[in-house]
């Protein structure tokens, strides 16, 4: 409900513009915003204290500017209220789109978030207390750069699971898709794969882990020489697939890993050392 009642007030608003203006670089600053905000307030103050007749003819007068700064447009909505939209994308297809809304009750007091229809399990509270008040700027790129990377992370998830969904046997993911665990089984082992991304604005994950875990002919092979130990196979870390998946996204990362597992098993299990 509050996404539908934003979207519709987000592009009422848009439809009343004059005019919308791409903006690249060094033209989004601190010092737009400001103007921004200024234009905010006047607007809001001319119409509290000008009657319907001066209300009608200052309006056109008054230019009302929607400005686009890469993912986001950010407008301006009744009274003293900001409007951002976010837009996400992934592999060039467009996802969902996501708004924001901040209000500040004068120009020289500092803005908060009044509502917003982005996901409760991103922190959005935490950086509006971070950075909001002193570099609202920053505020709304980093929104933006959390909700893209969230996109991205789970439209990654989405793809392996369709184009291999068969060879995965578990796949286990947080809300916000920081925490991702799957289990590929093998004929011949079985690959458990840990990723972690303490960044959440990472679409590359920057703690990885990935195990392979000896079954069948090469269990015993493996174990023989482990002693008292030998009836619980020891896992060999293939690191092969560590740097893949660091590198790259995940749908490509697990086709290297698949290409390269017989190889990689034979080389660890048959060779002799694990890496």
């Amino acid at each position: 409900m509050i996404f539908e009642r934003l979207q519709k007030e987000f592009e009422a608003a848009r439809a009343s513009q004059s005019q919308e203006i791409n903006l690249d670089g060094e033209q989004w600053n601190d010092g737009l915003l400001a103007t921004i905000r200024e234009q905010v307030h006047m607007e809001a103050d001319r119409k509290a204290t000008s009657g319907d007749a001066n209300d009608m003819l200052t309006s056109h007068f008054q230019e009302k500017v929607t400005y686009r700064v890469g993912n986001k447009v950010i407008c301006c909505l009744e009274g003293t209220r900001i409007g951002i939209l976010y837009e996400t994308s992934f592999a060039g297809e467009p996802c969902e789109l996501y708004h924001c809304v901040l209000e500040s009750k004068s120009f020289l007091e500092k803005m908060t978030v009044l509502e917003h229809t982005i996901p409760f399990f991103l922190p959005i509270r935490e950086v509006e207390n971070d950075l909001l008040s002193s570099n609202a700027m920053r505020f709304i790129d980093h929104i933006g750069e959390l909700l893209q990377a969230y996109v991205d992370r789970r439209e990654q998830v989405r793809l392996v699971k369709e184009l291999y969904g068969n060879q995965i046997g578990e796949l286990y993911h947080s809300l916000p898709y920081h925490m991702i665990e799957f289990v590929l089984e093998d004929s011949d082992c079985k690959v458990t794969v840990s990723l972690r991304y303490p960044d959440l604005v990472s679409v590359l994950p920057t703690r990885v882990k990935v195990l392979a875990w000896p079954m069948h002919q090469y269990k015993k092979s493996h174990t023989s020489s482990a002693g008292a130990m030998g009836s619980q196979p020891i896992p060999a870390r293939l690191s092969y697939a560590e740097d893949a998946l660091r590198t790259m996204s995940l749908p490509e990362a697990y086709a290297e890993i698949v290409l390269n597992l017989q190889q990689a098993l034979q080389q660890m299990f048959q060779g002799g050392s694990p890496s």
